[in-house]
């Protein structure tokens, strides 16, 4: 390990933030034997991100257990993420089809308790330096490829070589900055608020998201018995949110259908949010550089997938790039397969969520799959699968999904039609038209 004091650090990897993707990218390269320097440029070893769904999709569970730390967040009072969902042809209420598996999970927990704990789990890793107080301020570049950082620490200015960068510093990220990797962005046209309330029921104990085209709402039981609740209003609404921000907020709460009972519970926090938060994506490499979580590519709030694709993506990297990483392979290629992967597996995701991002009623084709959800439980837990972003769009709208769903709805609509009268000639009368996905 490099000396304390020493004017270069020789490391495999420094990655510069050491929250959810930074320390899980750390674990993981580590344990494939990369020594990594993790930055982190706050000193409290405490801190964490505050606003957060707080909430871990079930296609991040895999990267939970490789990290070894199910046991951990399930003991520091972690809730699987069950949920149902409100629209306007009822709730979509996901269950396990009976005699066959639970559906798949993941959990919701606040921040101010994972953050710490993966942080403290990655500077036990052997191979693992963190180095709290330390911010980057520029890269080390030479023949247009980075080495390495300078960094900001309490003692002074320090340089740290390294064969790979990794920025998992947010959205904002620094070192996309200094390596002018730019960010894609699109607009977001709600804005956001959330709270937590404690001993807040829920029916069923689980979580609720409502779906009121184009207005969004949320709430997740997270550990100690904490409940988020989030709001997500078309941005039409904000100069009366502004007028009255606990006033709106609760009002917004209370008129959701089967409301949380908030005036009957604790409001620990306050209300925070943003009203502004674009969907941002950038290239997830450049020469010497990588990017992971946040950095690489946010998402719309409302589907609470942050945490869930921070995780996978420090997984990624971690098995397309520790080889090289360590001066045994090609980094270049290395962090092609990378960048491949990531585009694959997210673009998709990106896609429909900045376009639905816009604010806009639910398309034709989201109108058959949600009413039909709402009506039939296989197609129900078929939306559980994508909600948890354990199936792309390609296979959420697959020909036989979409089939099944025109099946449900036509069932449905045979039998919520009344009986046909007799006109006074004797005939019935021609039905009136109705689209199959407006019912």
């Amino acid at each position: 390990m490099p000396k304390p004091g020493s004017a270069v650090h020789d490391y495999d990897v420094v990655i510069s933030g050491a929250g959810l993707a930074g320390s899980a990218a750390a674990i993981l390269l580590a344990r494939r034997g990369v020594r990594v320097a993790l930055l982190e440029r706050r000193s409290d070893p405490e801190t964490y991100k505050v606003l957060c769904t707080h909430s871990i999709t079930a296609n991040a569970y895999p990267v939970l257990d490789e990290l070894g730390l199910v046991p951990a967040v399930e003991k520091a009072g972690a809730v699987r993420n069950e949920a149902r969902w409100y629209t306007r042809w009822g709730w979509i209420e996901p269950r396990a089809a009976p005699g066959g598996p639970e559906l798949p999970y993941g959990y919701n927990i606040r921040r101010s308790t994972l953050d710490p704990l993966i942080r403290s789990h990655a500077a036990k890793t052997p191979g693992v330096d963190l180095l709290l107080g330390h911010r980057v301020t520029g890269l080390v570049r030479e023949t247009g490829r980075t080495l390495g950082v300078r960094a900001s620490t309490p003692q002074g200015e320090r340089e740290i070589r390294a064969r790979l960068v990794v920025g998992a510093d947010g959205k904002d990220s620094a070192v996309a900055k200094f390596a002018e990797v730019p960010a894609r962005q699109y607009e977001n046209t709600r804005f956001g608020y959330l709270a937590h309330f404690r001993d807040l029921p829920l029916h069923g104990g689980i979580g609720h998201a409502w779906f009121l085209e184009p207005d969004m709402a949320y709430a997740f039981p997270n550990d100690d018995g904490v409940t988020v609740i989030a709001v997500l209003p078309d941005k039409k609404r904000l100069p009366a949110f502004r007028e009255d921000l606990e006033g709106s907020f609760l009002a917004f709460v209370r008129a959701l259908p089967e409301a949380p009972p908030v005036d009957s519970a604790e409001r620990i926090t306050e209300i925070i949010g943003t009203v502004n938060y674009p969907l941002h994506s950038r290239k997830p490499t450049a020469p010497g550089v990588a990017f992971i979580g946040d950095a690489a590519l946010t998402g719309d709030p409302l589907w609470g997938v942050g945490c869930g694709w921070a995780l996978q993506s420090a997984q990624w990297l971690a098995e397309a790039a520790a080889p090289a990483a360590a001066g045994q392979g090609d980094l270049g290629r290395s962090l092609a397969a990378y960048a491949r992967r990531h585009r694959r597996r997210l673009r998709g995701h990106q896609y429909l969520a900045a376009d639905y991002a816009k604010a806009r009623p639910f398309n034709p084709m989201e109108r058959l799959m949600f009413s039909a959800a709402a009506r039939d439980a296989s197609l129900a837990r078929h939306m559980h699968l994508f909600a948890s972003r354990l199936i792309g769009p390609l296979r959420f709208l697959n020909p036989l999904a979409m089939a099944k769903a025109s099946a449900v709805n036509i069932k449905h609509r045979g039998a919520a039609a009344p009986p046909a009268q007799l006109s006074h000639t004797g005939s019935r009368p021609a039905p009136l038209p109705r689209r199959l996905d407006a019912d």
